[in-house]
């Protein structure tokens, strides 16, 4: 009897959860107001990090940013001071550095109080085929995309859980949702953020804390300089992202509680299709989009943050 009642349930809402999406395409997602909540921006000094910080400071939040890039992150507060931040505090943090998240978070807990939406976006890339990146390079991606996200999680969730308030930002990649030639460290880094951050936001729910949402932000390549010399073979279809763009999309997803941000749109199609072809026909569709080709003329930026 209990199969059979949780059955119907699962189907009943199935069908529901489907309509409410359907009905979505046409009626917009009310947004949530986070104006006075302390938002936390790692690799706020430049790109995508820096447009973050814009469009929060517009929503009237506390910002508290952190980079190893002084000049970047002072320049950052002030365009953020500019776009409407209530208060905007910077700290020198290097993100793959345990114990430095530690004692910088410390501190922001004393001058600025509990973190109330944590955007994991510092990320590097060394661009280079496996056998041929340094261990050293390969040690230090790692520990930027994905160790990072296990201290800056460890440092501030526990307010989060106390007051089931929260939100959790990966800005990961859509290198982390399918492997790309050329990219194997940065994949496994991003494919760990993604599954770390996917596995955290369950086990919250898991334990009633409903309240803590997250976002994990999937995107195709964006014009900050991070993959700077990479080309797209059907721009139509898998365009180098507008930063400006980006950024508002995550803003949006954020205020909307949008679990998966993929973009563009069509790589929702791809990511579905790569689970359900054949593998030689995956690898056929993967040549066919340039997948095999992406990183041949990558040069990237002088530091590789992001």
């Amino acid at each position: 009897m209990n199969f059979f009642l949780e059955t119907i349930k699962v189907l009943l809402l199935s069908i529901w959860y489907n309509v409410e999406s359907f009905i979505h395409l046409f009626v917009p997602m009310k947004k949530k107001n986070i104006a006075g909540e302390v938002v936390l921006i790692t690799g706020a000094g430049s790109g995508i990090g820096r447009l973050m910080a814009q469009e929060f400071a517009a929503l009237g939040t506390v910002l508290v940013l952190w980079d190893i890039n002084q000049e970047g992150m002072k320049e950052t507060a002030r365009l953020a001071k500019q776009s409407g931040a209530s208060r905007v505090h910077y700290y020198l943090c290097d993100c793959s550095d345990k114990n430095e998240v530690y004692r910088v978070a410390d501190q922001v807990k004393r001058e600025v109080g509990d973190v109330s939406i944590l955007v994991n976006n510092a990320g590097i890339v060394t661009g280079k085929k496996f056998m041929d990146a340094p261990d050293s390079l390969i040690e230090k991606t790692v520990e930027v995309n994905t160790m990072a996200h296990f201290w800056t999680y460890k440092a501030f969730l526990p307010a989060m859980i106390a007051n089931n308030h929260g939100h959790l930002v990966s800005i990961a990649s859509s290198a982390g949702l399918i492997g790309v030639n050329g990219l194997a460290d940065y994949c496994a880094s991003k494919f760990a953020a993604v599954g770390f951050a996917e596995s955290v936001g369950l086990e919250l729910l898991a334990t009633g804390k409903d309240g803590i949402k997250t976002t994990i932000v999937c995107p195709y390549f964006i014009n900050t300089g991070m993959f700077d010399g990479c080309q797209t073979k059907w721009p139509r279809l898998l365009p180098i992202l507008n930063p400006d763009y980006v950024a508002k999309k995550i803003i949006h997803a954020v205020l909307t509680d949008q679990v998966f941000l993929l973009l563009p749109k069509s790589l929702y199609f791809i990511a579905a299709l790569k689970n359900v072809l054949p593998m030689k026909q995956g690898i056929l569709l993967g040549q066919y989009l340039g997948a095999f080709n992406l990183m041949d003329t990558f040069k990237g930026h002088a530091k590789k943050q992001e």
